[in-house]
């Protein structure tokens, strides 16, 4: 009997001085995933290293490298690609999923790339300039590599393609609306998981109305009624919306015109200003880790954590208002799994809402982590984007 060869899929998640992967094995027939291996090469150009992990945790490799060695992402490519064909050994890749962050208005769900769909992302680079030319250069390497192999991009915009028009626009002239500035709202990947695995356990929630707060070093809410976005706390770029590790979120338009005049800075100062230097850093002054600031005694940690809890509250009110009501609120992303503290501060300002949080669920981050008296139920969900892409490139397939 002739020996079935092992099929794989290869996920990718390009920044701008990292790149992330998971690698998944497939079945002879495309219908199944089984987590194989993740790893990323962090610190790009500067200290770069590569840190790889099988499904269960072992620890494959772990190097510290040399700038020769990575000076750019495409070095990072071609290092990953020559562990990989390696470690598939008489394995065969079939596809390659990218998280690409922007698909405009063009894009509402993942598709195969070709030079066509490639151009027009290429367009699309002024309305994500930090994130796009990344996930578009790995895409282009790929291509330059390994010609035949399929690469399909999913959206961080795509899930909120589903928002009403008016949820969409902005009080601008419309020749500016026209040209494509609107409110897109990105983590779709994140929040496209967690919707689709939240009805498996609890089935009456499938239409309901849910609230999920993704909370991690980059933040947003996402409201979801009947499986799909109504609105989110991200608009036109991912600056917008709740408190973040180093990004400022919501902010008065009069304060760019107050730092542009008064203090004589240009657009890439206002936006190293606003990407990089706000946030839980710029309101702590010492950390971006919400771990570090809530182990700090330092004031201004404290008021940089009350400033988090109090947008997100605020934004909580806001999506509340756009659903007609809730009945469920989800935390999910670094701080959202993992910081029972966050997400008590969270529920206990809240309260208001009919949230009765069980403390002892909290601290264990139970999936379920609300009273049976409670009127929304609130719940712990570790998301997973990776599978998410992982599956829409699968189904490209099919």
């Amino acid at each position: 009997m002739e020996k079935t060869l092992p099929k794989y899929l290869l996920v990718i998640n390009a920044g701008s001085s990292s790149i992330k992967f998971a690698i998944y094995q497939t079945d002879a027939p495309l219908t199944h995933l089984t987590a194989d291996a993740t790893g990323q090469i962090e610190g790009i150009g500067n200290q770069p290293s590569l840190t790889i992990k099988s499904a269960e945790g072992l620890v494959l490799v772990d190097h510290l490298l040399s700038i020769d060695e990575v000076p750019d992402h495409a070095g990072a490519i071609a290092l990953m690609l020559a562990w990989l064909l390696d470690y598939l050994a008489e394995g065969t890749l079939v596809a390659v999923g990218h998280r690409v962050v922007h698909g405009g208005q063009l894009y509402s769900a993942p598709v195969l790339i070709n030079a066509t769909v490639l151009a027009e992302l290429e367009t699309l680079i002024p309305l994500a300039p930090l994130h796009q030319p990344h996930n578009l250069t790995i895409i282009h390497l790929l291509l330059e590599n390994m010609p035949a192999l399929p690469q399909v991009a999913c959206f961080d915009t795509a899930f909120h393609h589903t928002q009403p028009d008016v949820a969409q626009r902005f009080a601008i002239p419309r020749c500016f609306t026209d040209e494509g500035v609107r409110s897109y709202g990105f983590h779709g990947l994140s929040y496209e998981y967690i919707t689709s695995v939240l009805p498996k356990l609890e089935p009456k929630l499938s239409h309901a109305r849910i609230i999920i707060a993704h909370l991690g070093n980059g933040a947003s809410l996402c409201a979801i009624h009947n499986g799909q976005s109504i609105a989110t706390t991200m608009g036109f770029s991912p600056l917008d919306g709740l408190v973040m590790g180093t990004r400022c979120g919501n902010i008065d338009p009069g304060i760019l015109l107050y730092l542009m005049d008064h203090h004589k800075m240009n657009a890439h100062a206002v936006e190293q200003l606003l990407y990089y230097q706000s946030g839980l850093l710029g309101v702590s002054g010492i950390s971006n880790d919400m771990r570090t600031l809530l182990a700090s005694d330092d004031p201004h940690a404290q008021e940089a954590i009350e400033l988090f809890i109090y947008r997100i509250n605020r934004e909580i009110g806001s999506l509340v208002a756009a659903l007609g009501g809730i009945d469920a609120l989800v935390f999910t992303g670094g701080i959202g799994e993992h910081s029972a503290e966050i997400r008590m501060k969270v529920c206990h300002q809240a309260a208001w809402l009919g949230i009765e949080l069980d403390d002892s669920a909290n601290a264990a981050a139970a999936k379920h982590i609300s009273t049976p008296n409670s009127k929304l139920s609130v719940w712990v969900l570790p998301t997973d984007e990776n599978l998410m892409i992982a599956h829409h490139t699968l189904k490209l397939f099919l």
